[in-house]
């Protein structure tokens, strides 16, 4: 697509692994120059980090799915020479992103102070752990220790179990995405007032703000979140709210009325408790509930369900999702291609103008752009 939004804007990304440069994939998706500075000979630390021990090229898939669509330039910022370079590309960005725990940047000689004399109206973004203050401000900003420490466990599995992770990056994700929003806000009013900002995220604050149903509750009754002993699905949510078994899948319940859901599956037992007891009593309600939707297949209860208007779908697997017409109907993949090989991944949710936004250029090698940014900057490498 021509004409993306952010077309003709630089983004110099000094980042690893999953949060910053999810940040920056966006920003390339919508149309920026995205410019990863890696470390020569290493790079990015994400190109080593192998999920399933699965590869691309020389460098791993992961990396490739969250740095497609970029450009590659290595410099030793601890050497003067490209240092030097470095800064007379920041003169020229628009954007910096960085994901270093608080002080790295500054070590360099690429803090903020130091960044905006040499660029006034650059937007420098940065994501961190904890925060730059505090105790845990220089604790390691790894996914799964930081849904730990935020609570996040808590509010997944059954009360029967210990805390149960979620199965992505989701602190990750989430900075990234908010990291994007605070970007594209400071642009907005960079075009309005002509002048730069510093914006800053924490993968903590990510994880706070993304609990703030649970955490207001929690605010005003001063109760932690409980869930329920079997089947959870939320914990501030009453019966039925949950995953059940059925005798060949699995069904998800949301919200709905006892008194009707009774009627629809034919339960005589879910008949004597009300809506107003339902989360009261949800442990004893779900105890009937997935006893007696054990005994007849997921599409039965389905017609029953939704012929009575409830919300209720069957759990899909990843095959059976990419399988459905529902899903083909999206176009959400595409294909990427490295070396002689096709790669399928996800494109960019975002839609412009009702067109779909597709981005096939593969993850750059280390220093693939060297020479090109060295001749855009008239200096010699």
């Amino acid at each position: 697509m021509n004409d993306l939004p952010l077309q003709g804007l630089v983004v110099l990304e000094f980042s690893q692994y999953l949060s910053g440069p999810s940040a920056g994939l966006r920003l390339a998706d919508l149309g920026a120059r995205v410019i990863k500075i890696e470390r020569p000979g290493a790079g990015d630390a994400g190109r080593k980090l192998a999920i399933k021990n699965l590869w691309a090229d020389e460098s791993s898939l992961l990396f490739h799915t969250i740095n497609r669509n970029k450009e590659s330039f290595t410099a030793n910022l601890k050497d003067p020479h490209d240092l030097a370079i470095v800064k007379k590309l920041i003169g020229k960005a628009d954007v910096l992103i960085h994901n270093f725990r608080p002080g790295v940047m500054e070590k360099t000689g690429l803090g903020y102070p130091t960044v905006k004399e040499i660029n006034p109206q650059l937007i420098y973004a940065e994501i961190s752990g904890y925060g730059k203050e505090g105790p845990w401000k220089s604790k390691p900003g790894q996914d799964l220790l930081l849904q730990s420490m935020g609570g996040l466990a808590y509010t997944t599995g059954n009360g029967s179990n210990g805390p149960v992770p979620f199965g992505i990056a989701v602190a990750d994700i989430l900075a990234g995405a908010q990291l994007v929003q605070g970007i594209i806000a400071a642009l907005i009013r960079r075009q309005k007032k002509g002048i730069g900002a510093l914006i800053g995220i924490s993968m903590m604050e990510a994880l706070l703000d993304f609990q703030f149903e649970l955490l207001t509750t929690y605010y005003t009754s001063g109760e932690q979140p409980q869930r329920s002993y079997s089947n959870n699905g939320h914990p501030l949510l009453s019966a039925p709210y949950g995953i059940y078994q059925t005798a060949d899948g699995y069904i998800a319940l949301a919200m709905m009325d006892i008194k009707v859901l009774a009627k629809a599956i034919h339960c005589k037992m879910l008949e004597e408790f009300s809506n107003e007891r339902a989360f009261a009593q949800r442990d004893e309600i779900k105890a009937i509930l997935a006893e007696h939707l054990s005994f007849e297949p997921t599409t039965y209860w389905l017609a029953g369900l939704q012929k009575e208007g409830l919300w209720a779908m069957e759990v899909f697997d990843w095959e059976k999702m990419m399988n459905h017409e529902a899903c083909k109907a999206l176009g959400m993949e595409q294909v990427i291609k490295i070396a002689e090989r096709r790669i399928i991944t996800t494109r960019c949710p975002i839609r412009m103008n009702g067109e779909k936004l597709y981005a096939d250029k593969p993850a750059p090698k280390l220093g693939e752009h060297n020479e090109k940014v060295h001749e855009e900057l008239g200096v010699r490498s």
